[in-house]
């Protein structure tokens, strides 16, 4: 039986039940009562739809190119400088290695649950069906959070890749310039996003497989002066880097250690393939498609790119150290240069800028809708569920708008000093994010196990799960309580640092908890 709208759940004797999309606690968060799954045949696969006002105009190929390329941006093309830097190559490696893993197991979850129930708002409505309105609304307000911070941030990004070619121009003209083409294109149809984001993101595929051949080239000796690198960085100044002075084995691992929160940032937003299916033709047969290509995306676009630079960059290169807010702290850049290329380098510069901008533009999207889905269950001011006539939420992308200006900080405290402050922020966003991705799904999972349902009934069930799920969930646990680690070594205290890493816990526990006091769930 297929269910044309989200009022109707199943109950586990497959009792229908009428349920308002504003009433508290609608869904049982008893697994063993059996109130967790949506009605359906026993014939038949799982089905379930939801009646929409966004438009769905995003087509296959479209969501094809976004969820290959769509969030690769200044945390690949830029933040990876500082990983190579702090870790050596092969800990910057080992470090997005790791994290590249660990996100294939959130997108095989959140994919899993955006097949079966494709929903405006992605996990915070997923949140509230298969578990708690608590962790829907606690949840929903850190994604917000951090798409809104996100923005600015890939804003700030852009205002550094200009400098690399001049620095006569104020940074203000870059952000309002930027701004203006981010809000036009939210506001403007999906498909025109749709379009603007598979333009960008062949872009960026081409960047990349133009840097690996570049360094493959150059590794091999095909470079102006001929002479083949092969591992010689590898072996001096070595695979890793003594971090923060401290001699050994200890050093080599703190290095690694804090590579894992620039390779968070890198790929924070991979999962927001679950905020596009609301506004996806064909979700059931687009977002597996997807999702199975994620690991294809995550070994060739990562991975490998950053394994192929730390061949043809030493972790001691002082343009990796630099802080002066330009482009030559990304190592594609270093690379070419180093080569002795000439043009090469500017044409790099600009792709990441638009990568640059194509970040933030998801980020805004994503955001957007993630705000509407919430308003739409009552989690935020229903002002935000306000769509025009072509079914976009510009109440939403207005809100997004205004906070484009805390670009604005790069202007007194620099481009690189904001942009580094607020990728933190994000990164720390994403993890919990995507624990809570992990959990809703295990849940998910769980119940299903309770009342006897095969997953061969699902219209696509993930592989490795629930392995998957649980390895992320842990391991992103231990990666959040430790992100700030190096404010507790001593010499080492940092104000900025510690708030940055640790602010999102106690902020996302005072919305779960307060959410629960006030409204009883």
């Amino acid at each position: 039986m297929s269910i044309h709208a989200p009022e109707t759940i199943a109950m586990g004797n497959m009792e229908e039940k009428k349920i308002s999309h504003t009433q508290e606690g609608y869904v049982a968060s008893d697994v063993e009562s059996g109130t967790i799954l949506p009605e359906y045949d026993q014939d038949g696969p799982l089905e379930f739809e939801e009646k929409k006002e966004l438009k769905r105009g995003l087509n296959q190929r479209t969501i094809q190119m976004i969820a290959l390329a769509g969030t690769i941006g200044t945390g690949l093309f830029l933040s990876s400088g500082k990983a190579i830097s702090r870790a050596g190559p092969l800990g910057a490696f080992l470090g997005y290695t790791f994290v590249g893993f660990l996100c294939s197991g959130v997108v095989m979850s959140i994919s899993e649950l955006s097949t079966l129930v494709p929903l405006s708002g992605g996990i915070t409505r997923h949140a509230e069906y298969f578990v708690d309105p608590a962790l829907s609304f606690a949840n929903g307000w850190n994604q917000v959070y951090a798409n809104l911070v996100s923005v600015p941030a890939e804003l700030c990004a852009a205002a550094v890749l200009f400098e690399f070619w001049t620095s006569n121009v104020s940074n203000a003209v870059w952000i309002v310039v930027l701004g203006v083409c981010l809000i036009g294109s939210n506001i403007a149809f999906v498909r025109i996003y749709g379009e603007l984001e598979f333009t960008f993101a062949t872009l960026k595929i081409m960047l990349i497989i133009g840097i690996n051949i570049m360094a493959l080239v150059i590794t091999c000796g095909g470079g102006p002066d001929h002479t083949s690198i092969g591992f010689q960085y590898w072996v001096s100044p070595g695979p890793f880097v003594q971090y923060l002075g401290y001699s050994g084995s200890l050093g080599q691992f703190l290095g690694f250690w804090t590579t894992f929160s620039n390779a968070v940032y890198s790929y924070s937003g991979i999962q927001n393939i679950s905020i596009a299916a609301s506004e996806t033709q064909n979700p059931r047969r687009n977002i597996p498609m997807a999702a199975k290509r994620i690991f294809v995306r995550v070994l060739l676009f990562y991975v490998l790119t950053i394994f192929m630079v730390g061949l043809v960059v030493p972790s001691n290169d002082p343009h990796l150290l630099k802080s002066t807010g330009t482009a030559s702290q990304s190592p594609f850049v270093i690379a070419a240069s180093r080569a002795g290329i000439k043009v090469v380098p500017s044409i790099i510069n600009a792709v990441i800028l638009t990568s640059a901008w194509s970040s933030g533009n998801a980020s805004m999207l994503a955001g957007s809708r993630i705000l509407y889905g919430m308003a739409k269950e009552g989690r935020a001011p229903k002002i935000f569920t306000k769509t025009n006539r072509f079914g976009i939420p510009w109440v939403s992308v207005s809100l997004f708008s205004i906070f484009l200006c805390l670009a604005f900080l790069s202007l007194s405290n620099g481009a690189n000093v904001a942009f580094t402050w607020l990728q933190d922020l994000v990164s720390v966003a994403a993890m919990v994010d995507w624990m809570v991705i992990c959990g809703v799904y295990l849940r998910f999972y769980y119940s299903m196990k309770k009342q006897n349902i095969s997953r061969s009934e699902l219209p696509w069930a993930a592989p490795l799960q629930p392995y998957l799920a649980w390895v992320s969930l842990f391991s992103f646990g231990i990666l959040l309580l430790t992100g700030g680690y190096v404010s507790f070594l001593h010499g080492h205290w940092d104000t900025e640092t510690f708030i940055s890493s640790y602010f999102n816990i106690p902020l996302f526990l005072i919305l779960y908890f307060g959410y629960k006091f006030v409204k009883k769930t």
